[in-house]
Formats: structure tokens, C-alpha cells, sequence
């Protein structure tokens, strides 16, 4: 174990937290307490995403369990608010939202499976960055809104149900373009992977047959 990997532990272990705020009648909601502080939590966790990868690679401690957990966490972090937002705002993130971004994420988890099975690996794409800012938005709107319909400002009004509802939308769409994405990414080096094997082999067997004629 190393401090990148304790990093991505944390994550993992945000999740439960995350679901007891959010569900628990400990923290009261009068002034947003609940919703503020499950927040905070879920930036807090989303951004230690990019903390342990980028340790990991300075101090030159990439590690297989690291790679194991680093997507896990992602995934189960995504999940658990998902699928909590959909039953505390359903309103606000339908069931079906919840499937197909879930969905999207195991999909992807799935192929990076097979890639690395197959010997290559598939880097995260610009796209998926910069799904990764929309889901923390997204999520964050969309528990701010099971409290406020809007935030009044003085200066402007702030209004979190539109702008949760925007979000949440858009990361949908977002999601379903970057699995795209990953798909002919996916399929692409798989592709090339597949014709070097029958490159590798024709030339194999060209290599015996003169072999045998020599010999």
C-alpha cells in the first residue's frame, strides 16, 4: 500500500458516507445542512480522482491494485449517487437517467477489461474528462436541488432546479457520446491487434515451410 492508494481507498469508503448523509434523519435539513455538506463530500471525493493518479505517476508508484481500485472507486462513487439521487429527486433524475449513465460506466470498465486482456490499454479521452466536470456538477445541482429551487444572490438569482436539470441532461447525452467514443476507440486497436496476430502468424508459418524445404 501507498499514499496514492490510501487516496483512492478514501473514495471508495466516501461512498457509504455519502448515502448515510443523504438518507440518514441525523442532519437536518432547515437551512441545507444535509445537502451542503453531502456536496462537499462528493467534490471532496471527485476530486481526490485526480490527486492519486497524478501521485501515483510522480512517484513512480503505479501499482496493480492501484489500478484496480482507481476505476472501482469511480464507478461505485457515481453509483451510490445515482442511485441515492433517485430516490431522494426523482424529479430531478429519473430512473432511466440513472441506468444509462451506470451503465455507461461499467460498459466502459467492461472494455477496458477486454482491451488489457487483449494486451493494449485505452487511454481516457478528452471527452471523458471533461464528462467526469459535468457529472460533478451535475450531481452537485442535483442534490442542492432537492433543497432550494433557486439560490437568491442579491446580485442575480442562482436557479439550481434549472440548472440541475440542464446538467443532468447533458451529462446524459455526454455519456452516451464518450461510450461511443470509447467503443470505436475500443474497436480500432482491437482491430489492429487482430491483424498483427495474422501477420505474425502468416510469417510464422512462411518461416517453417522454408524450414522444412532447407532441411
Amino acid at each position: 500500500m501507498n499514499l496514492p492508494n490510501y487516496i483512492t481507498l478514501s473514495r471508495i469508503f466516501s461512498v457509504p458516507v455519502l448515502i448515510w448523509i443523504l438518507s440518514s434523519s441525523r442532519f437536518t435539513s432547515v437551512h441545507g445542512e444535509k445537502e451542503l455538506l453531502a456536496s462537499a463530500l462528493f467534490i471532496a471525493a471527485s476530486i481526490t480522482d485526480g490527486i492519486d493518479g497524478y501521485l501515483a505517476r510522480r512517484r513512480g508508484q503505479i501499482t496493480t491494485m492501484g489500478m484496480l481500485l482507481d476505476p472501482l472507486a469511480d464507478k461505485l462513487l457515481i453509483a451510490a449517487a445515482f442511485v441515492t439521487l433517485v430516490q431522494f429527486n426523482p424529479q430531478i433524475v429519473p430512473a432511466w437517467m440513472a441506468v444509462i449513465v451506470i451503465g455507461r460506466e461499467f460498459m466502459v470498465s467492461g472494455l477496458r477489461s477486454i482491451a488489457a486482456s487483449e494486451g493494449f490499454t485505452i487511454e481516457a479521452s478528452d471527452l471523458g474528462k471533461f464528462k467526469m466536470v459535468v457529472q460533478i456538477v451535475s450531481v452537485v445541482a442535483a442534490i442542492l436541488a432537492m433543497r432550494w429551487e433557486y439560490w437568491d444572490l442579491r446580485l442575480f438569482i442562482l436557479p439550481i432546479h434549472v440548472i440541475a436539470r440542464t446538467a443532468i441532461g447533458f451529462m446524459v447525452a455526454l455519456s452516451l457520446v464518450s461510450a461511443v467514443d470509447y467503443f470505436v476507440a475500443f474497436w480500432s486497436k482491437i482491430d489492429r491487434s487482430v491483424v498483427k496476430r495474422r501477420r505474425r502468424s502468416f510469417v510464422l508459418s512462411r518461416r517453417r515451410k522454408r524450414d522444412v524445404a532447407a532441411t
